[in-house]
C-alpha cells in the first residue's frame, strides 16, 4: 500500500522528515519498505527560489541587456545580466541560483553557472514560466506578487513541493489502515498528537429533484446501503491538486467523478462508486442475489457468468454492478453523464471475498471490503464525496442520504486484565498510558475495576476481538524499543497449546523413521475402486466417490494406504530399486448411514510403513540379506518406544489382509498391524515380491503419547542372569511368557529375552522349546543365591501352572 507524505500532513501536523514519518510508522507495526521522492516538476525547482529586484539599469554594451542586483536572502545581493524586456526595479521575480539544474518546456535541461555577459558578471539567472518548466511562454520573465521573504523556495509558492511515497507492507489483520486516514490515526497514538478531520459542515440537499428507492433484499451479506444523487453535474478533466493527489500514490486520473470516488476511497478507506443516474432503469436500486449463471458484463468488457451467491446491485430491470467488487460496463459515469447515484456501502467481508476469489477479480474496493471496512463510515464519506464533487464538478444533492442499515454492528466488548498486559509485555506499563494509548486507538475503557477493565473496541478493528489483541495494540504504541531485554529473555502467552501436537510427533517418527533407511512418500487421496472392493470386508464404511471424477480409476476416495505404498513399490521397482523402505503420513475416508438416513463423511489420520528386497544393499562385506517379518516388528517397536508405549497385546492380523501378521493392540483397541501382505493383493498393483507392510492408527497413537520423563540413578548394585529352557504348546507366544513373568515378579525382574527356540519330533507335533533369559537386580542391595534361587523358583511355579511348561533341568 502506498501513502502520500504530504496527504497524510492534512491530517496530522508533521514536521519530521519522510525518513523519520517512516521509522515511527514501522515501530507501529505498519512496516514501511521503501520511501521515494516525487517531484511535481522534473529537477523539483531544486536552487530556484523568489528574489526581489533592487536595482535595474541598461546593459553599457547591449541594448538588449539590463544590468540587475537581486536581493535572494543572501548577505549579499546578486548581481544578474537579464535580457527580458519587462524586468525592472521593485519586482518579485523567479530566480535561479548558481549550480541549479533548470528542466525547460522544451529541450535539454542546463546549469546554471557564474558567467561574464558582454564583460558584466552574471550570478544566476531570473526566469521565464517556459524556462522552468511552467508553462510555454518566452516573452518575459515571471513577475510575482507575494508577501514572501526573499529566499523562498519558488517551489513553495507553486505548491510544487516535492512528495514522498511511502510504501508500507499492509499485512492483512490491519485493513484498518489502508487509507491515508487510518494511517494517521497510528501516528496520532505514537506521536501523541491530535487528528484534523476534514469538514462536510458545508453538505446540505439542494433539491428533492431525483430520488431513487433503495432496497437491499440480502441483508447478511449488505449490512449496510447508503446513497444519494446529485444533478447538474459536468464530467471533465479534475483539478491538478486532485489529479497530484492520486499520481502521489500511482493512480491515474479518469475524471473528476470517478476521481473523487477513488480519493475517497484512498483518503478515508471508504470504496464508493457512482451510477450514471439516467442508466437505473426505474429510479430503483436493489441490492440481492441473481440465479446460478446469469450473464453479466463487468466494465473491464469481460462478460462473467454470476454465481448464485454473487451478491448484485440492480435496479428494477437489470444488474448494474458486483458488489463491493467491479461495476458494469452499461451503468458507469461517462463524458455525457449529468447526473449520478452515489453508493457508500458496508458489504459483508465473506460475501466480497468469495465473490472476487470466485471471478478472479481484485480491485482496490474488494481489498478493502474482503477484509472489513468501517460499518460507521459510509454517511460521512458519502457527505465528503459529494462535497468534492460539486467542487470539481458542479451539481447539486438532489435527494436525502437513503441508509439501509436495520442491525447496526456494534463494537467488540474485551475484557482485559491489568496482570496479564505485565506478563505478555514483560514490565509493568503505567496504567494512565495504557488508557491514553487505547484512547487514541479509539478503544474505550468500561467497567474499569482495580484489576480490569472491558475494552470497547470500535468495529472498524476487526483484529482486535481478544484479550491478547488489546495488548498487542498496547506494545505496538508504547513501543517495542522501550521495553528492555532482561538477562533471562523469556516469552509468554495467553493462548492455551495442545499438550500433545501432531505436527511436532510427525516430525519426530518422520526423522526416526529417516534415520533407519526409510524414505518417506506421499500420494494422491484418490484411488481405483477395485482397490476397496478388494478388501471390502475389512474396510468401516462405504466409499466416499466422486461426483465429477477425472476418470474411472481415480473415482473414489482411499480407505487405507496400503495401496498407495504398493503402487509406489511398483513405480520404484520397475526402475530397478529394488531394495525399498517407505512410510507415509496421510488421511483415509469413508462414509457411513447416520440413524436419520443422511450421510456421514469421516476422515482419519494414518501412518504406514512398507519394506521389500534385502535389508541392505548387497556389497563386499556382506551378503543381501531379504527383508523378513522382524525387520518390519523392529521398525514398528521402535515407534512405539518414541512414544512410550509398553503394555501392549496381541492378537493374529487380518488374514484378509495379510498372510501372517500381528494386530497390536493398547486397551483392547487395535493400534498398528503389521504383516506380509497377502499374494493377491500384490497381484493387483502387478507387484510379485513379498511385501511387508505396517499400518498404524496415527490419532490413538497421539493419544497415548507419553511426554513425561523420568530419571533414575544408575544402580550401584550388579545385574544377575539366570537362563530357562521351557518347553510349552505352540499356541503360547512370548509375551504371554513376559506378562506373567512381570506380573510373577515386579521388584527384582528387569528384563526378559528368548535367546533360543527349538521345534522337533522329540518335543513332540504340538511343542515347541523356549530357551529364555532373565536378568534380575536389586537397586538396594547385592542380590544373594537365595533371593535369587526364591526368585526364579516363583517364575518357574507360574509358568507351570499358568502356561503348562515343562522345565527342562
Amino acid at each position: 500500500m502506498e501513502v502520500s507524505y504530504k496527504w497524510l500532513q492534512e491530517y496530522i501536523e508533521l514536521p519530521e522528515l519522510p525518513e523519520e514519518v517512516g521509522k515511527i510508522l514501522t515501530g507501529t507495526g505498519l512496516e514501511v519498505e521503501g520511501i521515494e521522492k516525487i517531484e511535481a516538476v522534473p529537477g523539483g525547482l531544486e536552487g530556484v527560489v523568489i528574489g526581489e529586484v533592487l536595482t535595474c539599469t541598461r546593459h553599457p554594451d547591449a541594448d538588449k541587456l539590463s544590468l540587475t542586483t537581486v536581493d535572494v536572502g543572501a548577505d549579499q545581493p546578486l548581481s544578474i545580466v537579464c535580457g527580458a524586456p519587462n524586468v525592472a526595479a521593485g519586482q518579485k521575480v523567479v530566480v535561479a541560483l548558481v549550480g541549479a539544474t533548470l528542466h525547460p518546456a522544451s529541450g535539454e535541461a542546463f546549469q546554471i553557472k557564474k558567467a561574464k555577459i558582454r564583460g558584466a558578471a552574471s550570478e544566476g539567472m531570473i526566469c521565464a514560466e517556459d524556462e522552468i518548466g511552467l508553462g510555454a511562454s518566452h516573452a518575459g520573465i515571471m513577475v510575482l506578487t507575494t508577501d514572501l521573504p526573499n529566499g523562498t523556495p519558488a517551489a513553495r509558492y507553486f505548491n510544487l513541493e516535492a512528495d514522498y511515497q511511502i510504501a508500507i507492507g499492509l499485512t492483512p489483520n490491519r485493513i484498518d489502515a489502508a487509507s491515508h486516514f487510518g494511517t494517521a490515526r497510528d501516528l496520532k497514538a505514537a506521536l501523541n498528537r491530535p487528528l484534523t478531520m476534514p469538514s462536510v459542515d458545508g453538505f446540505s440537499v439542494s433539491n428533492h429533484d431525483l430520488t431513487i428507492d433503495v432496497r437491499v433484499d440480502d441483508v447478511a451479506a449488505c449490512p449496510r446501503y447508503a446513497g444519494l444523487t446529485i444533478t447538474g453535474l459536468t464530467v471533465g478533466e479534475s483539478p491538478d491538486w486532485l489529479k497530484q493527489r492520486l499520481l502521489s500514490i500511482g493512480l491515474n486520473p479518469i475524471n473528476n467523478v470517478v476521481d473523487v470516488t477513488n480519493f475517497i476511497c484512498h483518503d478515508l478507506g471508504q470504496p464508493l462508486h457512482a451510477f450514471d443516474a439516467a442508466k437505473i432503469a426505474g429510479n430503483q436500486i436493489v441490492v440481492k442475489t441473481l440465479p446460478e449463471g446469469t450473464l453479466f458484463v463487468t466494465l473491464d468488457g469481460v462478460e462473467r457468468k454470476l454465481s448464485a451467491t454473487d451478491l448484485m446491485v440492480c435496479d428494477a430491470e437489470k444488474p448494474m454492478a458486483i458488489a463491493g467488487v467491479f461495476g458494469g460496463q452499461d451503468s458507469g459515469v461517462s463524458d455525457q453523464t449529468t447526473r449520478i447515484f452515489l453508493e457508500s456501502a458496508y458489504f459483508s467481508p465473506t460475501s466480497v471475498r468469495k465473490t472476487a476469489q470466485h471471478h478472479g477479480l481484485k480491485t482496490d474496493a474488494s481489498f478493502r471490503f474482503e477484509r472489513g471496512t468501517d460499518p460507521n463510515m459510509p454517511i460521512f464519506a458519502l457527505k465528503r464525496a459529494a462535497l468534492l464533487i460539486q467542487e470539481v464538478a458542479g451539481g447539486a444533492v438532489s435527494s436525502a442520504i437513503s441508509d439501509s442499515y436495520p442491525e447496526p454492528i456494534q463494537p467488540f466488548r474485551v475484557l482485559v486484565r491489568y496482570r496479564n498486559i505485565d506478563r505478555l509485555i514483560g514490565i509493568p506499563i503505567d496504567r494512565t498510558e495504557i488508557h491514553r494509548i487505547l484512547n487514541a486507538l479509539d478503544i474505550e475503557a468500561d467497567e474499569m475495576s482495580p484489576d480490569s477493565f472491558i475494552a470497547v473496541v470500535p468495529p472498524y478493528r476487526v483484529d482486535v476481538t481478544r484479550e491478547a489483541d488489546v495488548i498487542e495494540e498496547i506494545l505496538r504504541i508504547y513501543g517495542l524499543d522501550n521495553v528492555p531485554l532482561s538477562v533471562n529473555l523469556a516469552a509468554d502467552s495467553l493462548s492455551e497449546f495442545p499438550k500433545v501436537d501432531p505436527n511436532q510427533w510427525q516430525s519426530r517418527v518422520g526423522q526416526l523413521l529417516a534415520a533407519n533407511g526409510f524414505y518417506e512418500i506421499l500420494t494422491l487421496s484418490l484411488t481405483r475402486p477395485t482397490y476397496n472392493d478388494a478388501i471390502r470386508s475389512t474396510l468401516s464404511g462405504a466409499d466416499v466417490t466422486l461426483l465429477n471424477p477425472l476418470s474411472e480409476e481415480l473415482s473414489v476416495m482411499r480407505q487405507t494406504l496400503l495401496f498407495s505404498s504398493l503402487e509406489t513399490l511398483v513405480y520404484n521397482l520397475n526402475r530397478r530399486q529394488k531394495d525399498l523402505k517407505t512410510f507415509e503420513f496421510g488421511k483415509v475416508y469413508s462414509k457411513t448411514q447416520g440413524e436419520d438416513g443422511t450421510s456421514k463423511y469421516t476422515e482419519r489420520m494414518r501412518l504406514s510403513l512398507a519394506m521389500v528386497g534385502n535389508q541392505e544393499a548387497e556389497s563386499w562385506l556382506q551378503k543381501g540379506q531379504p527383508v523378513a517379518y522382524h525387520d518390519m516388528a523392529t521398525a514398528v517397536q521402535r515407534v512405539l518406544n518414541l512414544f512410550r508405549i509398553k503394555q501392549i497385546d496381541t492378537q493374529p492380523a487380518d488374514p484378509a489382509l495379510f498372510q501372517y501378521g500381528l494386530t497390536y493392540l493398547v486397551n483392547k483397541k487395535p493400534l498398528v498391524s503389521l504383516g506380509i501382505v497377502q499374494p493377491k493383493l500384490t497381484k493387483l498393483v502387478d507387484l510379485k515380491q513379498p511385501v511387508f507392510y505396517a499400518d498404524f492408527d496415527w490419532s490413538a497413537l497421539l493419544k497415548l503419547a507419553n511426554t513425561k520423563t523420568r530419571y533414575e540413578e544408575v544402580p550401584r548394585f550388579p545385574e544377575v542372569r539366570r537362563d530357562l529352557s521351557l518347553v510349552i504348546d505352540k499356541t503360547v507366544t512370548f509375551e504371554q511368557i513376559s506378562r506373567l513373568a512381570h506380573q510373577t515378579e515386579r521388584k527384582l525382574l528387569r528384563s526378559i529375552n528368548v535367546f533360543d527356540v527349538y521345534e522337533g519330533e522329540n518335543l513332540g507335533a504340538d511343542k515347541k522349546s523356549y530357551s529364555v533369559s532373565f536378568t534380575l537386580q536389586d537397586p538396594t542391595q547385592t542380590l544373594t543365591d537365595a533371593a535369587i534361587e526364591k526368585t526364579m523358583q516363583r517364575l518357574m511355579s507360574g509358568f507351570e501352572r499358568e502356561l503348562s511348561a515343562v522345565i527342562r533341568k
